[in-house]
């Protein structure tokens, strides 16, 4: 099975993610129902990190001399004998020369089960707001969201204080960290595209629609999804999530995804998040 390369952009309220061009004279493969053809296993293999260290203010892109230092440095950090570095953790641990342990009181296995990362020269996976931050939270939204105990240094009360993804039930959709269960799997039908993350086996079923919503007092841990495709691009479109999925407090959240067939190997994936409850405007 060939594995292909999964290119991302994000959004929040509104915040974007996206990456890449489109080769020139590219004409996407068709499926025998005569929709662009967004099958296979895809990668999310990317350095770069979802949100900008503060240390680039407000630069977008690394310098010629800072990609060759990440990638001296991803190969020192993969031949050393440290816990492995997760998502951000390699790209943080490059420019600030500090090593982070992602469970120092029991240690993790190390760096040499992990894929090898591939390096661009963004500095972060969101493009809007300009700065690469999720947008400020708005007042109480903070405590709703990300004040939980298992966040913080303190041990929870119950298993009420962990999330769905602490307990290896469901990760959420979509999973956007890279490096490590980062592989997505796409396969379609003419009235639905299912997308299985390789994080804790997550599968979503969603139905090509227009179709109402369920009702709004339903809510799921994925969501309830609708897709539709706009030219060679499939766009999903995402509300009523629940609470007690992995991004917790998620009244207000929708989701527009967007997948592109940029050539053999590489699909860009877009992502806008709507969360007015949560986020204020940049």
């Amino acid at each position: 099975m060939n594995l292909k390369t999964l290119y991302f952009v994000a959004v929040s309220s509104v915040l974007t993610l996206t990456v890449t061009a489109q080769e020139d004279h590219w004409n996407a493969p068709l499926t025998s129902d005569g929709q662009p053809d967004l099958q296979g296993v895809w990668g999310n293999n990317t350095i770069t990190p979802v949100e900008r260290p503060n240390q680039f203010g407000d630069r977008q892109y690394l310098t010629e001399e800072e990609q060759i230092l990440l990638r001296r440095r991803i190969r020192e950090i993969a031949e050393e004998d440290g816990d492995a570095l997760f998502g951000d953790g390699v790209y943080a641990a490059a420019f600030s020369g500090e090593v982070t342990s992602y469970d120092p009181s029991t240690g993790n296995y190390d760096q040499a089960w992990l894929v090898d990362r591939s390096v661009h020269n963004k500095t972060s996976q969101i493009v809007d707001p300009p700065n690469g931050k999720f947008p400020p939270l708005v007042g109480g939204a903070d405590g709703l969201t990300f004040n939980r105990p298992q966040r913080g240094n303190t041990s929870p009360g119950s298993w009420l204080d962990l999330t769905v993804d602490d307990r290896c039930i469901s990760y959420g959709a979509p999973y956007l960290n890279a490096g490590y269960n980062s592989y997505w799997q796409i396969v379609q039908s003419k009235n639905h595209v299912v997308i299985v993350q390789e994080m804790m086996h997550d599968a979503r079923v969603i139905p090509l629609s227009n179709n109402p919503h369920i009702d709004k007092k339903i809510k799921l841990w994925h969501g309830d999804s609708r897709g539709y495709f706009e030219g060679e691009t499939l766009v999903i479109e995402t509300t009523n999530f629940s609470g007690k999925s992995t991004f917790g407090h998620n009244r207000s959240r929708k989701n527009i995804e967007r997948f592109t067939r940029l050539n053999q190997t590489q699909l860009l994936y877009q992502i806008t998040v709507d969360q007015p409850d949560t986020y204020s405007a940049s």
